[in-house]
């Protein structure tokens, strides 16, 4: 049977992939790939256009089958799927640590860079350093017994982090609240209660029942009126995959997180790297432990005194002690005394199309391209839209799904991914796709889908992610778009593009009543821009809890004692933490940033991308928000430029210094002691 997985269409033929397709496809591809790197290992004279060239062809094939299984396992996860998907980790494991650890292909890189270095390219010269470096941290230059104990490590990762996030999707999917009282949803939209009384009606039940998907948990968190109703979902959300709470001990990820970290850490130390920490910051800006550690107690430094006089005041106002599942519905009264704004009040001015189009508008201006819809493309969902990029004179650049609302089977949190990348060979070129995946709550029958400012807030961050896979002006696979990017970097475009949400022109042009197409007033855009900075210090020492957290148990890392997990988080929280957290919260179990996607010891880039990110945006607005040069500069020195140079080197020729840390104090309030380069 034809294979759609393998099919040379310019899009994935989604509506015809079935999980039988997955292995097969896999298989065949690696089997052609081996062959093929197999005659590039042997040539004689190896040039950039015999050997590197073809690799990166290569490189791009498989992105382009893999990509398209692993985000269907994502956004519509099945047994089926998810046993094809499972079945194929190792397989591309091995391909991987194989390929990297090819004595060969390292020489003949090598031997490029000797004798052709001085006739090629910058951007050339960059990808054979970013290839020799990444051959090295892959094993190459290791005894053989050594560089098998580094591939079975590879291999075991692979699948542990994927039953990490297959435990957390399941104990989410698996969990939901039965209301027979219509008073216990006090507090709550009339559309999350709609969708539960659906889903009551689905099930045969009477009442309402509420489901433990992302944007249900936050709005019963900031909304709901019954403290019992709060403290049930922050119980199920908070002990996910654990051995704790509603489900005690079903998908329990507690033993899948202690061996994550034990293969790291041999990984590392298989490198003569003292921990995985180390390890990490070898292809990112930061280049030790201590200067992340630093940086982190730094910030943490300059946010406490204002986290700890917030978390004072809104107790005072709450008139009693807060437990953790108080917080956020003490904070939104609060918020809504003092600016007389409120998230879901919000929500009839943020209508989706209305977001989308100020968002495009946004893009269009910074850089002059151009945002269409393509109805035509074949989807996944029927929730599903597609977009093209083009110039100003009509020049495709590139395209991206758009999957905005949440459903069963498909992973919480928002996220941009590749789903083919730029490429300019002599073998042929593609034009860049991404993903762009959010869950926010779907339309009615009778309304569009309306956002919160925080989800606008979220779109704008992704849409940013996807701007830096598609503005890509670099022709090879490996080092296009996001690919290559130091990952304490990666964060800057997503960030930066960020501050344009809480600008009064451009949230005129984002917001439009959905009834009536009226923006949202001056009064409430000037109330709402001023919330910016509420609890400021607060969001930050959450943040830095989460980053020092897991920088410290990957930097930490023994044999002897090994993650000892929960006893670092307790001397993290003793000493970033400001609000008070039971002891059977177990929110490291369901923290699939480290221990299933692509953060290990990097959640601190975060925070180190968001100094860049507002430092970067200060320049804009030295200049005006929308001032073209300096759109132009960005695009030119950070957009464009994938991984083909220095992080560090492209935030200077933009910014023309070293980032400074004080923009991201001003921007949130608080008082920086101190200025320090990032």
């Amino acid at each position: 049977m034809d294979n759609p997985l393998l099919g040379q269409e310019a899009l994935p033929a989604f509506v015809s992939i079935r999980p039988e397709h997955v292995e097969p496809a896999v298989r065949e591809l690696l089997t052609q790939n081996r062959a093929r790197i197999g005659e590039l290992a042997t040539l004689g004279e190896p040039t950039f256009a015999t050997v590197i060239e073809p690799l990166e062809e290569l490189h791009h094939k498989i992105s382009r089958t893999w990509s398209p299984v692993s985000h269907l396992n994502a956004v519509l996860n099945s047994e089926a799927l998810r046993a094809g998907y499972n079945a194929c980790l190792p397989l591309l494991s091995a391909y991987q640590t194989d390929l990297g650890q090819s004595e060969p292909l390292y020489r003949a890189y090598r031997t490029i860079a000797a004798r052709q270095g001085a006739t090629l390219s910058a951007v050339q010269r960059h990808l054979i350093e970013h290839a020799v470096r990444d051959f090295r941290l892959a094993g190459v230059g290791l005894p053989e017994e050594r560089k098998e104990r580094f591939k079975t490590s590879m291999l075991e990762l692979a699948k542990l982090q994927a039953k990490f996030e297959e435990n957390v999707l399941d104990a989410t999917n698996n969990w939901s609240w039965h209301v027979t009282e219509e008073s216990e949803l006090t507090g709550l939209n009339e559309m999350l209660i709609e969708q539960a009384r659906r889903r009551a009606q689905e099930r045969n039940a009477a009442g309402w029942i509420l489901a433990l998907d992302q944007p249900t948990y936050v709005a019963v968190l900031t909304d709901a009126q019954s403290e019992s109703l709060r403290r049930a979902f922050y119980e199920a959300w908070s002990t996910r995959a654990s051995e704790q709470g509603p489900n005690a001990g079903r998908w329990n990820n507690s033993a899948v997180m202690e061996e994550i970290l034990r293969r790291r850490h041999e990984a590392a130390q298989l490198l003569d790297f003292p921990n995985y920490a180390q390890y990490a910051l070898a292809t990112r800006m930061a280049h030790t432990v201590e200067e992340v550690l630093s940086f982190l107690h730094e910030l943490a430094a300059h946010a406490r005194g204002a986290a700890q006089a917030e978390f004072a005041e809104l107790e005072a106002f709450a008139g009693r002690k807060l437990a953790a599942w108080d917080v956020g519905f003490y904070a939104e009264r609060l918020q809504r005394e003092r600016f007389q704004v409120s998230q879901e009040e919000l929500r009839p001015y943020f209508p989706l199309p209305r977001v989308l189009a100020g968002l495009f508008e946004v893009a269009e201006r910074l850089f002059d391209v151009r945002i269409r819809e393509r109805s035509s493309a074949p989807v996944w969902h029927p929730d599903v839209r597609f977009f093209d990029l083009s110039t100003a004179n009509g020049e495709p650049i590139g395209s991206f799904y758009l999957d905005a609302y949440a459903r069963p089977k498909k992973r919480s949190g928002a996220w941009m991914d590749e789903c083919v990348g730029r490429k300019r060979l002599a073998s042929g070129e593609a034009l860049p796709v991404a993903y762009l995946v959010c869950n926010f709550l779907p339309p009615g029958a009778d309304r569009p889908a309306l956002l919160t400012h925080d989800d606008v807030v979220t779109l704008f961050h992704e849409f940013g992610h996807g701007l830096h896979h598609l503005l890509t002006r670099v022709d090879y696979p490996s080092i296009a778009g996001i690919n290559g990017v130091a990952w304490d970097a990666v964060e800057l475009p997503s960030q930066f593009l960020e501050n344009y949400a809480w600008h009064p022109d451009v949230l005129q042009r984002i917001s439009g009543h959905f009834q009536n197409g009226s923006p949202l007033p001056a009064d409430s855009r000037a109330r709402l821009i001023a919330t910016r900075s509420f609890h400021a210090g607060l969001a930050m020492m959450r943040q830095l809890e989460f980053a020092l957290f897991d920088f410290r148990i990957h930097a930490e890392y023994s044999s002897e004692r090994g993650g000892r997990i929960s006893e670092i988080l307790g001397e993290v929280r003793d000493t970033v933490a400001v609000i008070p957290v039971p002891q059977w919260n177990r929110f490291p179990n369901s923290f699939g940033h480290i221990f299933a996607g692509g953060y290990a010891a990097g959640y601190y880039s975060y925070k180190w991308a968001e100094v860049l990110a507002a430092d970067a945006f200060a320049a804009f607005e030295e200049s005006g928000v929308f001032d073209r040069a300096t759109a132009q500069r960005f695009l030119e020195a950070i957009l464009s430029r994938g991984g083909s140079r220095d992080a560090l080197e492209a935030f200077i020729e933009f910014r023309g210094r070293r980032p400074d840390v004080r923009a991201l104090l001003r921007q949130h309030g608080i008082a920086a002691t101190a200025g320090r380069a990032a």
